[in-house]
């Protein structure tokens, strides 16, 4: 089992930058897909990023594509996504989520998800 905690959310303003952390524990993620999503009030959970195990296999979605970046450190069990050039339409709750294959990323079906942190973005 992998247990996944977000944090990092808060309330930032229009063109503000924000990370976000994702910390596993259970098990290691060295070899896992990591994801991210997001969920905005009344809409449906979306996909945002994904990355590969390896790192080096990134998507992104074409909403934040140039504006967020994932990055990951091993060693710390951490998946960071960087999210910069804030907008309005980016406020939702992000959720992070862990498969063993990328595929399970893209397709919305981890194996693993986290609870999710609240992204306010103020104009």
């Amino acid at each position: 089992q992998v247990q996944l905690e977000e944090s990092g959310g808060g309330l930032v303003q229009v063109g503000d930058s924000l990370r976000l952390s994702c910390a596993a524990s259970g098990r290691t993620i060295s070899t896992y897909a990591m994801g991210w999503f997001r969920q905005a009030p009344g809409n449906e959970r979306e996909f945002v990023a994904a990355a590969g195990g390896s790192g080096g296999v990134t998507t992104y979605a074409g909403s934040v594509r140039g504006r967020f970046t994932s990055s990951r450190d091993n060693a710390k069990n951490t998946v960071y996504p960087q999210m910069n050039s804030l907008k309005p339409d980016d406020t939702a709750v992000y959720y992070c989520a862990a498969a063993y294959a990328y595929r399970g990323i893209l397709d919305a079906a981890p194996d693993y998800w986290g609870q999710g942190t609240q992204v306010t973005v103020s104009s």
